[in-house]
């Protein structure tokens, strides 16, 4: 099972050793900013499943970094750790969009428990959207079996095919990034060509759009990515 990766944007060496130390121990993958620009390049170039985010940084401050990820990214669990203290600053944090708030000195165990618990959170959300069989329009997919059906045939569907349907469906109506498709089901490391991906989104418009060069479902959003568009839940 692949390690979760998760972002530590923090500028005090001791507590940035301290908390990396910990998420290593609890067997995830920690990738540490030491400021506010930092963060935002990791997050426009690597893909990560949650990130810790301190306000007081560097060159950006954590609420901006906080703000304008949140204008690409609205799904990535972000938890706020921060000395600010007062109920308005939890209250700015939390409105532009972070998940939970921390404020320092914090218990390490205490932080673990809530990455852990949102992490649950987000995994248990895409597991609702597909486990067992996800119907749209006259098609359906059983993730379980890898059979897809539209309204001629029933046919087997690769893992790829899985894998990218599966996460343009946990993201529907919002738009998905070639890079984050590249990321997510090709792995951080070995990416094929952007080509690639067109080529898969091209067998699953033919497998399940009345008309692949006119997607209802499978849409092209240019030069960006690729959305999933449907009304079901």
């Amino acid at each position: 099972m692949k390690k979760k990766r998760l972002l530590l944007v923090e500028d005090e060496p001791s507590l940035r050793k301290v908390i990396k130390l910990n998420l290593e121990m609890e067997g995830y993958e920690a990738i540490v900013a030491n400021d506010g620009k930092e963060a935002l390049e990791k997050f426009e170039n690597e893909y990560f499943d949650l990130a810790i985010l301190d306000l007081m940084l560097p060159f950006v401050n954590g609420m901006d970094v906080l703000t304008r990820h949140r204008l690409k990214n609205t799904e990535m669990p972000i938890i706020i750790i921060s000395a600010k203290d007062t109920s308005s600053d939890r209250i700015k944090g939390l409105k532009n969009g972070a998940d939970d708030y921390l404020t320092k000195p914090f218990e390490i165990e205490e932080l673990l428990i809530r990455i852990q618990n949102l992490l649950k959170r987000t995994q248990d959300d895409a597991v609702d959207i597909v486990e067992g069989i996800y119907t749209f329009g006259t098609n359906s997919i059983n993730f379980k079996t890898h059979v897809g059906r539209n309204n001629a045939h029933t046919f087997d569907m690769s893992s790829k095919e899985i894998s990218i349907i599966k996460l343009l469906i946990i993201n529907r109506n919002q738009v998905v990034s070639r890079q984050d498709i590249l990321k997510s089901v090709w792995g951080y490391d070995v990416f094929p060509s952007t080509r690639t991906i067109d080529n898969f989104i091209a067998a699953l418009r033919k497998h399940f759009e009345e008309d692949p060069k006119k997607p209802q479902y499978i849409k092209s959003v240019h030069g960006v990515g690729y959305k999933f568009v449907s009304d079901n839940p």
